[in-house]
């Protein structure tokens, strides 16, 4: 049993070694664009049917109400369309909280005369003994806490997000994912939500404030985000060591 253990477990690190070792000296591999869901959106059939805006009656006239027009509308509305997400994080908060609590008692019990008792057990109690004063106790605790947080955030972006989905409500889910690889570091920024179109603005942008059910990640992967985490040994001894 012990062998097998042992086998499994040298096996699982060479693979993990294998893969890391496969990407020495190469820098990391971009995602690649054909199989995610923007792609598959901006191939659906909506996407090329509300390019001209439907509006044949019109098309003799100078005046055409298409979204290509100069003044048309030109905000994202259907699967494929493309908008600007605006991710402008700046938050701050500090929270410090102390507390204090502490008790003093004490109790003291004399029998000096209690029906004649202690006259009469006196001379049978060890030598220095009395019972004048048969029952003293005194206790006292104190404790104290404190405690403070204080975290500051502060992230400015712009990334474009495409409509990949349009809710029965009319609500649009949009997903944008962005990738910038310097060197051998690659930095990965993905938005996800769900939209009103009415709260698009005419520069067809949105901030994320208003974006329900955000999720954005900002990171990277690459040789310097590597060397800042911790070998895969090491984490696993701060799993399992409870010391």
């Amino acid at each position: 049993m012990k062998s097998t253990f042992c086998l499994l477990l040298t096996t699982a690190l060479a693979l993990t070694a294998c893969g890391r070792i496969a990407n020495l000296g190469q820098a990391p591999e971009l995602s690649s664009i054909s199989r995610s869901d923007e792609h598959r959106a901006m191939h659906a059939p909506a996407a090329f049917d509300a390019l001209e805006g439907g509006d044949q009656i019109n098309s003799a006239s100078l005046w055409t109400g298409g979204r290509r027009s100069l003044l048309g509308d030109r905000r994202a509305e259907t699967r494929g369309d493309i908008l600007t997400v605006v991710v402008e994080i700046d938050d701050r908060a500090e929270i410090d909280n102390s507390t204090n609590r502490s008790r003093k008692g004490s109790e003291n019990l004399q029998l000096p005369e209690l029906f004649g008792l202690p006259q009469n057990l006196q001379p049978g109690l060890p030598a220095g003994s009395s019972l004048e004063n048969a029952v003293s106790t005194s206790s006292q605790s104190a404790s104290s806490g404190s405690g403070g947080v204080r975290r500051k955030e502060r992230l400015t972006l712009r990334v474009a997000a495409t409509v990949v989905g349009v809710q029965p409500n009319g609500v649009l889910r949009i997903e944008g994912r962005q990738e910038v690889r310097v060197n051998f570091e690659l930095r990965e920024l993905l938005v996800t939500g769900y939209v009103r179109p009415e709260d698009i603005s005419r520069q067809n942008e949105i901030t994320y404030d208003k974006i329900a059910a955000a999720r954005i990640s900002y990171g990277g992967r690459g040789q310097i985000t590597d060397m800042q985490q911790p070998r895969y040994g090491q984490q696993v001894a701060d799993i399992l060591l409870p010391f």
